[in-house]
């Protein structure tokens, strides 16, 4: 069926305008009647933020997101296009997207005035419909309201206080829009006071001529709470305006952050090359940004992003990749000795207190990957301080791995070595392929190598065994009385 193209047309065709407000409401009404998902793609808000911002949408609120960074704040505030109307008509040649039955500016007034019913009516995409401005200090007022043209006044021969002479911005040209201002504090106090009646009472001024713009528009906002001590603050007149204000978060438990991570991070490449990442080893990418947020070593008033854990996941399989394509391996897995590699991927996504960056950024990441590889130990395998309980006289599981190093034996191993060698230098300590097993099943021999590591650095991490550098690029595991009777200066940690 094809759409009206004039106003004419549009008028029998039987349209009722609807304010932005409205349209979103009853289709949010629609979406949860029918059951949708309202919010594709994010994760952990079901019993938080999302009924919030639902909540906002049927009270015709203009709302706020505020939360650290890496909280899909932007990536919500996008999504918010979905409750428009998939097509809208508006005035063809109009600046603002004027309703045909109800035009607005002055220009569209005067063309309905002389040319009337058969004034052109043009249909706008609900994707048009949603604009964002990132808000920074030098942004101005002719950007987000607009200004005077003078070349259309000397070309057109009018007055400064005509209204066609104006030169729309940002704002008025997403009229019957969502319109989104990104990190709302860094926008100075002088330009957020220009938004106060946009809010309310839908007054601009223009260098000093007032101008009524009845706009219809959602407007919404994302703010990182640091920025209200760090760069700026939002006035307080603007926050009375702003009706509701949600408060995001990170994920609340490793299984929806592993969910994050597994969705947003680039996983599934091409090259023919497959990249095991176990189960525990998503699970040790998750806790150590759970470490991080925690940290004392970091800043917590900055937060740690999500983007630090699929940035890492990401390296890692990169560095797999890397050793497949070397020593020509179609099926690899991630390692333990790979998280070296992904420091990188850490040290610039923390922001550190004074006590961290005295201890230095590469340390930081050391100790979080560490404390994440013990609480993930702890979850997966018995205490390795407590005898197991297997009845009276019982040796711990652990005994086997623990006298083999005891007999001053040490294993070299290194992220760049093929997974055959891998494998065989890791089995040659007593016990460790069976005890892997029984706490980490495999699915082959490929992810095998992989947990045997984690159950070695998982021993370094107790203080059970101790760790040296033997150059760059390899790690030996030793016994760690003798390490401290020979050269502690060498153990790693």
């Amino acid at each position: 069926m094809s759409r009206p193209q004039t106003i004419q047309q549009l008028r029998v065709s039987g349209h009722q305008p609807r304010t932005v407000k409205e349209e979103m409401r009853q289709n949010l009404v629609a979406a949860i009647g029918r059951g949708d998902t309202l919010f594709p793609g994010i994760i952990g808000y079901d019993r938080t933020v999302i009924p919030q911002i639902e909540n906002a949408i049927l009270s015709g609120h203009d709302f706020i997101l505020l939360g650290l960074r890496g909280q899909a704040k932007t990536r919500l505030l996008r999504s918010l296009s979905r409750f428009l109307d998939e097509w809208v008509p508006a005035v063809d040649g109009c600046d603002l997207n004027d309703d045909p039955l109800g035009p607005l500016c002055h220009a569209c007034t005067r063309r309905v005035a002389e040319s009337g019913d058969e004034v052109k009516v043009r249909w706008v995409h609900r994707d048009e419909r949603y604009r964002e401005k990132l808000a920074t200090p030098d942004v101005t007022i002719a950007d987000l309201i607009g200004d005077i043209d003078p070349i259309k006044a000397a070309n057109r021969r009018l007055s400064y206080s005509d209204p066609e002479v104006m030169h729309y911005g940002i704002i008025p040209r997403t009229n019957r829009g969502i319109f989104a201002i990104n990190e709302l504090p860094d926008l100075q106090p002088r330009i957020q006071v220009g938004l106060l009646n946009i809010l309310e009472e839908k007054d601009v001024q223009v260098r000093g001529f007032p101008i009524r713009l009845p706009l219809d528009i959602q407007i919404v906002f994302s703010a990182n709470p640091e920025d209200y001590t760090n760069r700026g603050n939002i006035i307080t007149p603007l926050r009375d305006r702003i009706a509701s204000q949600i408060m995001t978060h990170y994920p609340f438990n490793v299984e929806d952050a592993m969910q994050v991570t597994a969705q947003e991070a680039w996983v599934k490449r091409p090259g023919g090359i497959e990249v095991s990442v176990p189960d525990y080893i998503r699970e040790l990418v998750e806790t150590v940004a759970i470490q991080a947020r925690k940290s004392s070593y970091v800043d917590q008033s900055s937060g740690v992003s999500v983007r630090m854990t699929i940035s890492l996941l990401e390296c890692l399989i990169s560095n797999a990749e890397r050793r497949a394509i070397r020593h020509g391996e179609r099926r690899v897995a991630v390692r333990i000795c790979d998280f070296q590699q992904g420091i990188a991927s850490i040290t610039g996504k923390v922001e550190l207190v004074y006590e961290g960056e005295q201890e230095g950024a590469v340390a930081v990441a050391k100790h979080l990957i560490g404390k994440g590889v013990k609480e993930i130990f702890v979850k997966y395998f018995p205490d390795a301080y407590k005898v197991k309980e297997k009845g009276e006289g019982a040796a711990s599981e652990y005994d086997p791995i623990l006298r083999w190093f005891a007999q001053g034996k040490k294993i070299e191993i290194s992220d760049d070595l093929p997974t055959r060698e891998f494998h065989q230098r890791l089995a040659q300590v007593a016990g460790l392929e069976d005890l892997s097993k029984r706490y980490l099943p495999a699915r082959d021999g490929v992810e095998l190598p992989t947990a045997m590591e984690f159950v070695l650095e998982a021993l370094h991490q107790s203080s059970i065994l101790a760790k040296e550098r033997t150059d760059t690029a390899a790690l030996a595991y030793t016994d760690m009385f003798s390490t401290m009777l020979g050269k502690p200066e060498e153990a790693e940690d």
